[in-house]
C-alpha cells in the first residue's frame, strides 16, 4: 500500500534521530486497550504509526494494553485485529501487556528495594485528597516511610491474594510537592480479584497504565512512543519509570493532537454507554463512529485512510467538520460505485397508452463519470414506480417535476404527462395515470420540445422490494463541549427506515456492495441483522456537500 502521508513534526523528529545516530532503526506501536471497539480517532493513530514506520523502513507493533481485567474481553481483542487488517495494515509483531506481568512485578520489586515505592493502605478517596491540587501541594501518606523489608513483604502478600480489593496499593515514592500532580506518588499497582482474559486467575494484582505503558515500550524496544496530548502531563512519569526501573532500551514519548469531529463522541467509555443503554444496534451500528460501524455503513478503508492523512498531525487540539469525512467517501466512490435507480417512497404510475403486455429493455450507463463501467439493461413497461415527492397536486413556483398537466422525462426512458390522479378514501394520492410519447425515447436523437424535469423510476413488475436506512448525526450538539451530558444530546431522529424498490439488476447484491442511487446518495448493502432474502441498504452519505478538500 502506498504511503501518502504528508510532512509533519513527527517525521522531522524521526528523520533527525536517524541522521544524528540517536537511533539506528524505527519501531512504533499501536497500543489499544481491549475494552471496546476502535473508533475513527484510533484510525488516525493507526495510519500515523504504521505509515511513519513504513516510510522509514521500520516496524510497527500491535500491542494490547490489557492491564485492567474489569473492562477487557477477547471479543474486543478480535475486533481490534479485524479493524487494523481491514484498514490495510499488518503488524510486524503482536504483543500483550499481560505477557510482561512477571517482568513488571520484578521491576516494581526493584523500585521497592531502591526506596522508590511503598505499600499504602489509604483508600482511593484518601489518596485523591492527599494528592492536593494545582494550587495546593500534596500530603504524604502515613505509610510512606515503611521500611524496604516491610514493603517487600506486603507487596508479596498482595500478590499472594492475602488482601481484599482496595485494601492496599503500591505507590511510587517521588515528590508530593511536585507541580505535576502525576508525580505525587502515583499508584503503580492495585488489587483486583478478577479473571483476566489472557492470564486467567494467575494474578490478583495488576499494574496501572502509567507504570505499565513505559515498561512495555522499553521491553519491546519501541523507539518513538506516539500518543495523544492528554498524556503530555504524564511524560515525566513515563521517563521516571524507565529511568528508575533501569530499563535497557530508552523509548521517547511524543504527543500529537487527538481527533475531534463535530456531532461525534470520541470515547470508548461513552460509546459503550450507548451500546449498554440500547440506544444503538451494537458497536457496529452505522451511526457509531467505530471503525466497524463505519464499515457496516459503507465507508471504505481508502476513504478513512485518506481522511486521516488529510487532517494531518498537529500539536494543538481542534475539531474537524464531519463533512470532511463525508467528502472522502464521496471522492472514493464516485468512480467506483455503479449508478442505479431506487425508489424509497413509491408512488405507482400507470402509462395508459403503453401496450399492456409489453416490456422493453432500455440502455443505461452504469457510471457516467467512468465509461469503463459499461452499461446495463433496465426494463420498462406500462406500470412504474416514482418517488412520492416527485409529484405534487398543487405545485409551487418553479416546480419542474410531475403535476397534473405537466410533462417530465423518466430517466433513460420517455417523456410522460400526468393526466389523472387516483386517491384513496382518505384523500391520499395512490396512483397517477399518465401518457407517454414514444418519439421521446432516451438516446433516440429526439430534438423536439424540451422538458425541465427528469425523475427516476423503477419498473413495477420486476421491481425488487428493499429496505432503506437513512442516517443523520447521532449527537445533536455539534461541538460536544459538555461531554458529561452527552446522553441528553442524542438525536431521536438519527435513523429513518423506508420501504421501496430497486432495479432488478441488483437483486443478487451481497453485503458491502455499494451503489449510487440516482438523487438519493451512496448506499451500502447492510451486513448485519438483515432478514433472510431481504435487501437492506444503508445510506453512506448524500450526494452533495459544501466541504472542499485542500
Amino acid at each position: 500500500m502506498e504511503n501518502k502521508s504528508s510532512s509533519n513534526f513527527l517525521k522531522s523528529i524521526i528523520d533527525e534521530d536517524l541522521k544524528s545516530g540517536k537511533v539506528d532503526h524505527i519501531i512504533t506501536r499501536f497500543p489499544p486497550e481491549p475494552n471496546g471497539y476502535l473508533h475513527i480517532g484510533h484510525a488516525k493513530s493507526i495510519v500515523l504509526n504504521f505509515e511513519l514506520a513504513d516510510e522509514f523502513k521500520g516496524k510497527t507493533h500491535l500491542r494490547f494494553d490489557d492491564t485492567n481485567p474489569a473492562k477487557e474481553d477477547t471479543e474486543y481483542v478480535e475486533s481490534i485485529k479485524e479493524d487494523v487488517l481491514w484498514l490495510g495494515y499488518e503488524w510486524d509483531d503482536l504483543f500483550f501487556a499481560s505477557d510482561y506481568f512477571e517482568e513488571m512485578y520484578n521491576r516494581a520489586v526493584l523500585l521497592i528495594k531502591k526506596g522508590k515505592a511503598y505499600a499504602c493502605d489509604s483508600t482511593v478517596e484518601e489518596i485523591r485528597q492527599m494528592r492536593g491540587s494545582l494550587i495546593e501541594v500534596g500530603q504524604s501518606s502515613p505509610y510512606r516511610d515503611r521500611s524496604v523489608e516491610e514493603n517487600l513483604a506486603l507487596f508479596e502478600r498482595m500478590r499472594q491474594g492475602e488482601f481484599k480489593d482496595g485494601q492496599k496499593v503500591l505507590r511510587a515514592k517521588i515528590d508530593m510537592s511536585s507541580p505535576n500532580i502525576n508525580m505525587r506518588d502515583p499508584v503503580l499497582y492495585r488489587i483486583a480479584h478478577l479473571t483476566h482474559h489472557n492470564t486467567g486467575d494467575k494474578w490478583c494484582i495488576y499494574p496501572m497504565y502509567g507504570f505499565a505503558h513505559p515498561l512495555e515500550d522499553a521491553i519491546e524496544g519501541v523507539t518513538h512512543s506516539i500518543c495523544t496530548l492528554e498524556f503530555e502531563d504524564q511524560r515525566p512519569l513515563y521517563e521516571w519509570v524507565i529511568r528508575e526501573c533501569e530499563m535497557e532500551n530508552i523509548p521517547h514519548q511524543y504527543e500529537f493532537a487527538r481527533l475531534n469531529i463535530t456531532n461525534t463522541v470520541m470515547s470508548k467509555r461513552k460509546l459503550k454507554q450507548l451500546v449498554d443503554n440500547l440506544l444503538v444496534d451494537g458497536w457496529n451500528d452505522p451511526r457509531m463512529p467505530t471503525i466497524s460501524g463505519l464499515r457496516r455503513r459503507g465507508y471504505t478503508a481508502d476513504a478513512i485512510r485518506n481522511f486521516a492523512r488529510e487532517i494531518g498531525v498537529a500539536k494543538a487540539d481542534s475539531v474537524v467538520d464531519t463533512k470532511m469525512l463525508e467528502y472522502f467517501i464521496r471522492e472514493d466512490l464516485k468512480l467506483k460505485a455503479p449508478r442505479t435507480m431506487a425508489v424509497l417512497e413509491p408512488l405507482k404510475v400507470v402509462i395508459t397508452n403503453y401496450p399492456e403486455d409489453q416490456v422493453e429493455m432500455l440502455d443505461a450507463e452504469n457510471n457516467s463519470e467512468n465509461p469503463e463501467m459499461g452499461t446495463r439493461q433496465i426494463p420498462f413497461s406500462r406500470e412504474v414506480y416514482i418517488e412520492q415527492d416527485d409529484f405534487t397536486e398543487n405545485p409551487p413556483a418553479k416546480y419542474h417535476r410531475l403535476f397534473p398537466g405537466n410533462e417530465v422525462r423518466l430517466k433513460n426512458a420517455y417523456f410522460i404527462k400526468c393526466n389523472n390522479i387516483v386517491k384513496d378514501k382518505a384523500g391520499k394520492v395512490i396512483e397517477l395515470q399518465c401518457t407517454y410519447d414514444p418519439e421521446t425515447k432516451s438516446g433516440s436523437g429526439f430534438t423536439g420540445r424540451k422538458v425541465k424535469g427528469t425523475i427516476h423510476w423503477v419498473e413495477a413488475s420486476q421491481a425488487v422490494p428493499a429496505e432503506f436506512r437513512l442516517y443523520e448525526a447521532l449527537i445533536l450538539d455539534e461541538d460536544m463541549t459538555d461531554e458529561a451530558s452527552f446522553l441528553e444530546h442524542i438525536n431521536p431522529n438519527s435513523l429513518e427506515i423506508l420501504h421501496g424498490f430497486v432495479e432488478p439488476n441488483i437483486k443478487d447484491s451481497k453485503p458491502q456492495d455499494k451503489f449510487q442511487f440516482f438523487r438519493h446518495g451512496y448506499f451500502n448493502v447492510d451486513s448485519s441483522n438483515t432478514p433472510l432474502g431481504q435487501l437492506v441498504f444503508n445510506r453512506i452519505v448524500s450526494l452533495k456537500s459544501s466541504f472542499e478538500s485542500k
